[in-house]
């Protein structure tokens, strides 16, 4: 089985891409989708009338989505066994810029919006750095010198990411990353995928819960304003 990770913030065209690749496989490949939200998501209900795969999705609530992906990737990977699946693609609300859900033994796909800023992917740097495919959208929106502008920031964060311009919702311009798809080597050993980033640090009391402002009322990893680094204070 093949597992394909995508990622990216919030509308710029994350299940359009997804909707592509399951049109690229449709006959030869059974494909199972997985899609993380925060609170609701209709996604897997409409990839599983119009593609008739098996299709779950999960929401994260009070987790990262990001986070919540790495935790019940294990039992994923079973239930797409399960439904005897060539191809498994895990969709991320992609809300934390700085999480990034790309693990080894899979593709990461990272999906931009051309209209989002030329300065965007500078903004999201680990989510970018880390994906092996930039799937940049919307291009029929703007000029060929944004194009041009955008696509070298994205080279400012990731100089050898392979970058693939489209507008998703026709599908042009997406012949290499479905080539890309199709020679992703299968997983060989579940028990060996791993992170391949460092998450985050720590988890400080706002995290816990607590309401209070002011850092001097939280305790794990904490920052002050005049400080360029993050500090651990207290238990």
């Amino acid at each position: 089985m093949r597992l394909l990770i995508v990622a990216g913030p919030p509308s710029a065209g994350k299940t359009a891409v997804v909707r592509q690749i399951l049109r690229s496989v449709a006959g030869s490949r059974k494909a199972a989708y997985l899609k993380i939200d925060v609170v609701r998501a209709f996604e897997d209900e409409e990839l599983r009338a119009e593609f008739s795969i098996p299709a779950k999705k999960i929401y994260s609530g009070d987790l990262c989505p990001d986070h919540m992906g790495i935790m019940i990737l294990t039992d994923t990977l079973v239930w797409a066994e399960q439904e005897k699946a060539d191809i498994l693609i895990i969709e991320s609300a992609g809300l934390c810029l700085r999480c990034t859900p790309y693990t080894t033994q899979s593709l990461g796909i990272v999906v931009l919006s051309s209209v989002s800023g030329t300065n965007a992917p500078l903004k999201m740097a680990p989510m970018i750095a880390l994906a092996d495919i930039a799937v940049v959208t919307k291009t029929d929106l703007v000029s060929q010198a944004e194009k041009e502008v955008f696509r070298e920031k994205i080279r400012t964060v990731s100089p050898g990411i392979d970058i693939v311009e489209t507008n998703a919702i026709q599908g042009t311009g997406m012949r290499y990353l479905m080539q890309a798809v199709a020679s992703t080597p299968e997983i060989t050993d579940a028990k060996t995928i791993r992170l391949r980033g460092i998450p985050p640090l720590g988890v400080c009391t706002v995290c816990a819960g607590k309401q209070e402002i002011g850092w001097q009322n939280h305790c794990g990893v904490v920052r002050k304003l005049e400080s360029t680094e993050a500090i651990f204070r207290g238990d």
